[in-house]
């Protein structure tokens, strides 16, 4: 197994886990985490395919590579408003889940 393939497998093992926490987890922060994980994931396999193609001799493009730094940036600064967004839902919603019946501390608030 050469390193590209593993990169690849790596990546792709990212985009499944990222998509599965976004999907089956209602708490916002770790949705945040999970999409991070499937954007991780995505970057992983451009750079994976970019380089494949530099090993098939169709040269080295650093065009791929530009992407994948700007990607990152673009990720960092979409994750840090995602974050005040959170914190400003807790601070004034007191919860930050999107179940209706959970409260923050796992209480249930249907009950009471």
């Amino acid at each position: 197994m050469n390193p590209a393939t593993l990169f690849g497998l790596c990546g792709a093992a990212l985009v499944g886990i990222g998509l599965y926490g976004l999907l089956t987890d209602p708490r916002l922060l770790r949705k945040i985490i999970a999409f991070n994980l499937v954007g991780s994931g995505v970057f992983l396999l451009f750079g994976v395919v970019a380089r494949r193609g530099a090993e098939a001799g169709l040269g080295g493009d650093p065009v791929p590579q530009a992407l994948v730094i700007t990607g990152i940036v673009v990720a960092f600064s979409a994750t840090s408003l995602a974050v005040a967004l959170l914190l400003r839902l807790h601070a004034t919603g007191g919860g930050a889940t999107l179940d209706d019946a959970a409260d923050g501390d796992g209480t249930d608030r249907s009950q009471s």
